[in-house]
């Protein structure tokens, strides 16, 4: 078992889908700390499957599948199995570690990521990318997103096809336990990975019933340290009137910058 570490006490709320925050939840309960759990996006079926079926049939004629997240992954994935075999000749590339990972663990070798950055401008600045004029590029992703990578392939030349096969949606409400937990004054930080998630949390705190003049879950929110692996993420979420730190390059790092942080406090 490992010893506590320098989390010990801490309450770490985790805006991710309980699945998605299985992994990073494990960690930080062998550093001492609680996770607590904050499902800020349900993940739903695709928008239109008709177009997502055609996308995937003519997939042999792609040189280059790039994929957005983990969960573009195993959703997108899910989605090939049904119709067909990856097709041979077919590269592909991922946004940040985590994604990666997720391919490798789906037999993928030689998958194109990017050393130095998490997100799509670090994959758009590597050399396998540069070069697309004329060919084919398929992005799994979520209904929706960032334009950034598909406009900037475009502009290099190549034809962009979304494979959209997933779509995010905010849930009706938040558990009153949860609530009643960060109002309390149990969490002491907060982990984002997306703007919208990060919105998404503060909107359905701010809908939820106060208790008498306790100082409202939404106003604790706000107020905890926010931990984010982008300053994208974090110039968002600074026009909300937050601060967020960054940490970047995947789940472990975040949480060895919690505990640096932590340390100081």
């Amino acid at each position: 078992m490992s010893e506590p570490g320098g989390l010990g006490g801490r309450g770490i709320l985790l805006l991710r889908p309980e699945a998605l925050a299985a992994a990073v939840a494990r960690r930080i309960r062998d550093r001492g700390g609680e996770p607590l759990i904050f499902p800020v996006m349900e993940i739903q079926p695709p928008p239109d499957l008709a177009r997502l079926a055609g996308i995937i049939d003519r997939l042999d004629q792609a040189s280059l599948a790039i994929f957005i997240s983990p969960t573009a992954v195993e959703r997108g994935m899910a989605h090939v199995r049904m119709y067909r075999d990856w097709p041979e000749g077919v590269r592909v590339a991922a946004v940040g570690p985590a994604t990666a990972s997720a391919l490798e663990r789906r037999g993928f070798r030689d998958v194109i990521v990017s050393p130095e950055g998490a997100d799509s401008e670090a994959l758009v600045a590597l050399p396998e990318l540069a070069s697309v004029r004329e060919s084919t590029v398929v992005i799994f992703r979520g209904e929706g997103g960032r334009p950034l990578l598909g406009d900037t392939l475009a502009e290099r030349g190549a034809r962009v096809d979304y494979a959209e096969c997933y779509r995010r949606v905010r849930p009706e409400g938040v558990p009153g336990e949860l609530v009643m937990r960060i109002a309390q004054g149990y969490a002491h930080a907060v982990c984002v990975w997306s703007a919208e998630a990060w919105e998404n949390g503060c909107a359905l705190l701010g809908a939820a019933p106060r208790e008498g003049d306790e100082t409202s879950a939404l106003e604790r929110f706000r107020a905890l340290p926010v931990f984010v692996p982008h300053e994208r993420i974090a110039a968002q979420i600074a026009r909300s009137g937050s601060t967020a730190i960054v940490l970047p390059g995947g789940d472990a790092p975040m949480i060895e910058g919690m505990e640096r942080f932590f340390a100081k406090v």
